[in-house]
């Protein structure tokens, strides 16, 4: 699965490009019905340490799971916002097959 990755005023390296692609693709496992992906990765200009935000949006037939989180580096909101988006997956599935 293809990983859609925008940054907001910066640019991101290839090892972190790398990471949301591994990260993001193993949702695909879990469920085939997905369409597509697309993260947003942004600096938020405060005093705080957790300044890094990410969002990813997963894009499921008739459906988007979104997920947003906030931490001190990219690779630990986005380690949060998969997680997040697993048991949103996981609730999503068993919604389908209850119907």
């Amino acid at each position: 699965m293809k990983v859609k990755i925008t940054s907001v005023h910066f640019k991101t390296d290839q090892k972190l490009d790398e990471f949301i692609q591994e990260r993001v693709s193993k949702l695909s496992g879990l469920y085939d019905g997905i369409i597509g992906s697309e993260a947003i990765l942004r600096i938020e200009n405060h005093d705080k340490q957790e300044n890094k935000i990410v969002e990813i949006r997963l894009k499921v037939r008739g459906n988007d799971l979104f997920a947003k989180k906030q931490s001190k580096t990219f690779e630990e909101a986005i380690d949060s916002s998969v997680e997040a988006l697993r048991r949103q997956l996981k609730k999503y599935k068993e919604k389908l097959r209850g119907q």
